[in-house]
């Protein structure tokens, strides 16, 4: 734990199996907002993952994975804002919490850290995010380098940040999805043309009748595709009245962009799978047994008694205020301070499509230093990147092709490599 005020902010360290007094110090901050640090750790960029085809019942087993961003850095999986995973407060109040004031606490929280391990003070040092935490790390970001301004110790020597289908602008990214779902097939060609017309391309507000309409046709072709992969199968429903829950959800996510994977450990078929339909959000259950085994909290230092369940995405957040929808400005001002930025998106997600992505970045007004082209893995096209820069500012931008949402959960060797040659300054 690392306190922060009266918040006891619970977090996993791994040491980078490299050179951990060189390589770099990553902060990664988990989306939803509520989601664990344990859900980066053991479905997207960790060292362990689970051994899912093997699981009949009781307790999950772990295996090492080989394509872990550990190998190379040193990372800090949090549970925030306060309320995910075991992070816990000491007092009611301090339990009420925003966008803004979360991303002080991280702040906050980098420094206390840095203070009780002395040894990677002099680390370069990274904040990353995927999902709805892409609202943090320019706040953040903010936030260190006012605070190395004013004198706070100890000083962190901010270097960038990594971005994962992060969510920067909401009206942004909701115009973006009615665009990726004509790209996709998804609605026709008259469609999609008349909802450029009679919403002027506003697809966040309809301001006529006939926008109204259109989207109102749109909606109804879209709500049982799964948003975070289009090509994924929704999950098996066990009852007609589970399947009108799951069309619910789907359509409250366009509001408060909670992720729909929660929902299915309510309405999961039985264990093991062996039937044709599995929904690949049942994996998610086995964070949430593991996470609720005394044993485990016990190896994990959790505080007896402090947090009465665990959830791998603590997505009923009572006291959290979503108080921002747009860091645009943020990531602006950032540009006139040299900074290495990395941003990458599944071209399959439609949860935070890569064009709403690419139309923010295209808004900083870089200047291209690479154009578009594609990257590879193992002599295979892995997705495409380009890289653009402004003075000292570096932002690398890449799909990850086949990826849904988040790309690390379904390209994880891909999404290493991309790391390992973006941290080492290589070409993707």
């Amino acid at each position: 734990y690392v306190s922060v005020g009266e918040v006891e902010f619970f977090y996993y360290f791994v040491q980078s199996t490299g050179n951990p007094g060189a390589d770099p110090l990553l902060l990664f901050m988990n989306g939803g907002p509520g989601c664990s640090g344990l859900n980066a750790f053991l479905y997207q960029i960790g060292p362990l993952k689970f051994n899912v085809t093997d699981y009949t019942g009781g307790l999950p087993s772990l295996l090492y994975e080989p394509n872990a961003w550990t190998k190379t850095a040193n990372i800090i999986f949090i549970d925030a804002p306060i309320g995910a995973g075991f992070s816990y407060a000491t007092t009611t109040s301090a339990y009420n919490s925003t966008d803004t004031f979360n991303s002080v606490q991280m702040q906050i929280f980098l420094r206390n850290w840095l203070a009780a391990h002395p040894s990677f003070q002099t680390n370069p040092v990274f904040v990353g995010s995927d999902s709805y935490a892409g609202i943090y790390p320019p706040m953040v970001a903010t936030a260190i380098l006012r605070g190395n301004e004013a004198g706070l110790k100890p000083y962190v020597h901010l270097k960038g940040m990594i971005l994962s289908c992060p969510h920067t602008h909401t009206d942004l990214e909701t115009n973006a999805k009615v665009r990726f779902a004509h790209r996709l097939a998804l609605i026709s060609d008259a469609l999609y043309e008349s909802l450029e017309v009679n919403c002027g391309g506003n697809f966040a507000e309809s301001t006529n009748a006939n926008c109204t309409e259109d989207l109102a046709a749109y909606y109804q072709l879209i709500e049982l595709i799964n948003l975070t992969d289009v090509l994924d199968p929704v999950c098996a429903f066990i009852s007609p009245k589970s399947k009108e829950a799951f069309k619910l959800a789907m359509s409250n996510q366009e509001k408060n962009r909670r992720s729909i994977q929660e929902f299915t450990k309510d309405h999961r078929l039985s264990l093991p799978r062996s039937h044709d339909f599995w929904c690949k959000y049942f994996d998610y259950y086995l964070v949430d047994v593991w996470g609720n085994y005394p044993g485990v909290q016990e190896a994990l230092h959790v505080r007896p008694g402090t947090v009465s369940d665990f959830f791998r995405c603590n997505n009923s957040l009572a006291a959290y205020t979503e108080d921002v929808d747009d860091v645009l400005d943020y990531h602006k001002n950032l540009t006139n301070l040299g900074m290495q930025v990395l941003v990458f998106s599944g071209d399959h997600d439609m949860f935070i499509p890569h064009n709403g992505i690419e139309e923010w970045i295209k808004w900083l007004n870089l200047t291209i230093d690479t154009d578009w082209r594609p990257w590879f893995v193992d002599g295979q096209v892995a997705g495409y990147t380009r890289k653009y820069t402004d003075d000292g500012y570096r932002l690398t931008y890449a799909t990850l092709k086949g990826a849904g949402h988040s790309s690390p959960e379904y390209k994880r060797r891909e999404c290493y490599k991309m790391f390992q040659r973006w941290i080492h300054y290589y070409p993707l």
